[in-house]
């Protein structure tokens, strides 16, 4: 029979999993069977620099914390067997590409799925999150494309001003 303080604890556990799960952008469910200890040592400090957590946990806690924060049903099938999971508060990405670039470069363990934005998403899906280039890329590229119509449009005026003669705006503020 059960201890009440094992309960009291299992249910701590579960309280502090549903809280980061509604926190997590991302979390990366990961088959890290034949990793060595310097390996998955390696693998946490990459994490942390990342900002990013990895944590091995029972995968009942795991279901019964997704239960709570109402994450779909199917997230049961990528907890079977070992498990870690990389957990991504500030960037849903990372976690994603550093458990991608460990799979690549060690050939020994693989990703099973993950919950991006409180959603279910298989192994094909976290590897095409991993793809993405980072978010200060993204934010340079969007405003990359938003400024071009205007320097583009200066650019012009600044060419019809020149070819009827007219001094150009800088011209005339000397």
């Amino acid at each position: 029979m059960a201890n009440a303080s094992i309960i009291a604890r299992k249910e701590q556990l579960v309280n502090e999993l549903t809280e980061k799960l509604q926190k997590a952008q991302s979390v990366v469910i990961f088959d890290y069977r034949g990793l060595t200890v310097a390996e998955v040592t390696e693998l946490r400090s990459a994490m942390r620099k990342a900002g990013n957590e990895y944590v091995v946990i029972k995968n009942s806690m795991v279901e019964r914390a997704a239960e709570k924060v109402g994450i779909d049903e199917s997230v049961k099938e990528m907890l079977k067997g070992p498990s870690a999971f990389a957990i991504g508060y500030e960037d849903a990405v990372s976690p994603a590409k550093i458990l991608k670039d460990t799979v690549k470069k060690l050939k020994k363990c693989e990703i099973k799925g993950g919950i991006v934005n409180g959603k279910v998403a298989d192994a094909a899906a976290i590897d095409a999150l991993a793809e993405l280039p980072p978010k200060e890329v993204l934010i340079a590229r969007m405003l990359g494309s938003m400024m071009s119509p205007i320097s583009g449009l200066a650019i012009v005026l600044d060419q019809i001003a020149k070819k009827n003669g007219g001094e150009t705006a800088e011209a005339q503020a000397e």
